[in-house]
């Protein structure tokens, strides 16, 4: 019969023993790697308390020394060879390795207000650069619509149309969805207030008046700014990673006037007209809730509603829908010239474009509520 047994399948042992001049001695053999040490977990103990009482150390029987057998002497140690020690010279270089190695301590982090105002001034030398590209791509939309009103013949009529039914039609399904949901809470939430006042017809005052002056505009404003804006960044993004707007550069063919221009003059029409829609399909919704809730019929409804909202709220509603629209294109515009052919910043810039039109349109907004504050009022 022939053994089988190899020198990594010896156990690990740790014996005590005299040297010639009476001093003890921890001698250690076998195979100190993980597979061995797994099967006997006294010896992290015993390594320790041996550890503590500076006694030499004989390693030479140790048949196999692996990273895991290693580490455990090693801590056991204190993290340092002991004084009198001997080893194998293959041995002796997993630890030289670590004797070696400096851990440098981690600082806690310093508070530096210079880096404060640092950061500071690039946020702001970043947004007034933003801030110009934008104000020159507002100046370029307007010499081209000086341009075209002189060569009525090259107004780029089917762009136009193209982004009207994107923008416009593609997107009647979602206004109205949400319009006339949102309707149907305010009008339910504002009857359960009324209820307690005894003031349940002027729920229509409520409604015609939130919905047309400022809600209206602003949720078409919200839905398109996510919706269209984000697609026209992306649209010119992909342009620019395909290398579309190269092509068009090397054909003469100007950006903004096939590109900018088009779709500035389709939002700033169709948002009016989403609003108008938004705000009618949640009037709907309210009224609808009004006639369950309260028990205000629909005819009285639309013979009430004239008389609670003067005309000049609709005015208002679409002239700030008219400037959403506008900001919104403008903005989609100048995110999708900013980025770089590359995938990362096609995500990152989309994502800009939607946070920074909506942000704009919440802006804009609260400046009309501001200019138009006494005016429409019944």
């Amino acid at each position: 019969m022939t053994d089988t047994t190899t020198n990594q399948d010896i156990p690990p042992t740790l014996e005590v023993v005299k040297q010639d001049d009476e001093q003890q001695c921890v001698k250690l053999s076998g195979s100190w790697n993980l597979r061995s040490l797994v099967t006997a977990p006294a010896l992290n103990r015993t390594i320790g308390l041996y550890a503590a009482k500076n006694m030499s150390w004989d390693m030479r029987s140790v048949e196999v020394l692996d990273s895991a057998g290693a580490l455990i002497l090693w801590k056991a140690w204190g993290k340092r060879l002991p004084v009198a020690v001997q080893m194998r010279p293959e041995h002796l270089r997993l630890f030289e390795r670590w004797q070696v190695q400096i851990i440098p301590k981690s600082e806690p982090a310093k508070y530096n207000l210079s880096l404060v105002i640092k950061y500071l001034r690039q946020v702001l030398a970043n947004f007034r650069g933003q801030l110009l590209q934008l104000v020159t791509l507002l100046g370029q939309l307007v010499l081209d619509s000086g341009y075209l009103l002189l060569h009525p013949g090259e107004i780029p009529w089917s762009e136009i149309s193209i982004s009207i039914y994107e923008s416009g039609v593609r997107a009647l399904g979602i206004t109205a969805l949400v319009g006339f949901l949102i309707g149907i809470v305010l009008s339910y939430l504002s009857a359960l207030q009324l209820k307690i006042f005894g003031a349940e017809i002027y729920i229509i005052d409520i409604l015609g008046l939130s919905i047309i002056r400022e809600l209206g505009p602003l949720l078409a404003a919200i839905l398109v700014a996510g919706r269209s804006g984000s697609a026209m960044t992306a649209q010119i993004g992909i342009m620019r990673v395909t290398e579309e707007l190269d092509a068009l550069s090397a054909m003469g063919i100007s950006h903004s006037l096939r590109l900018i221009f088009p779709k500035v003059m389709a939002l700033t029409m169709v948002l009016p007209l989403l609003s108008v829609w938004t705000s009618t399909m949640a009037l709907i919704g309210g009224m609808f809730s009004a006639q369950t809730t309260l028990d205000i019929s629909y005819q009285q409804f639309f013979l009430k509603l004239p008389d609670a909202v003067p005309l000049v709220n609709l005015l208002i509603g679409l002239g700030k829908s008219a400037v959403f629209g506008l900001m919104i294109a403008l903005i989609a515009c100048h995110f999708g010239f900013r980025i770089k052919p590359n995938t990362e910043s096609l995500g990152n810039e989309t994502t800009n474009s939607v946070v920074a039109a909506i942000t704009v349109v919440i802006m804009v907004d609260a400046v009309f509520a501001i200019l138009f504050m006494n005016v429409g009022m019944p």
